[in-house]
């Protein structure tokens, strides 16, 4: 079994919780530092609203049934595609959006072969 860590993301009062794989964990953090460094550049209309990492953790166990866990890829996805919706072609956005691919290809990556070993 994959070793897993968990990134957790708070966005005002709310807490989410992003489950990753343990080589890739720590990216996901920086990602985030540095959309929340540039995300004031962009120019363009409905910027997204982003959480900010506040923690990594290897071991998570919720005890609020209301709260969840989302998978490292599903978040890579959804915020790849928040920022994409974007229509602006120039710096930072263009650079951005190449860091959240770049990560996105690698986990996509990662579970291919985490799929091919099961």
């Amino acid at each position: 079994m994959p070793t897993m860590r968990y990134v957790i993301l708070q966005l005002e009062q709310q807490l989410q919780f992003v489950e990753m794989p343990a080589d890739y964990a720590y990216q996901l953090s920086a990602l985030n530092l540095r959309l929340h460094k540039e995300i004031d550049k962009l120019t363009a209309p409905n910027v997204p609203v982003l959480p900010r990492a506040i923690a990594e953790c290897d071991q998570l166990d919720l005890l609020d049934e209301q709260l969840s866990i989302v998978g490292g890829l599903d978040y890579i996805n959804a915020l790849e595609h928040s920022f994409a919706e974007l229509h602006e072609s120039h710096y930072p956005l263009i650079s951005l959006l190449t860091e959240i691919r770049a990560l996105q290809a690698q986990l996509e990556q990662w579970y291919e072969e985490e799929m091919e070993t099961l």
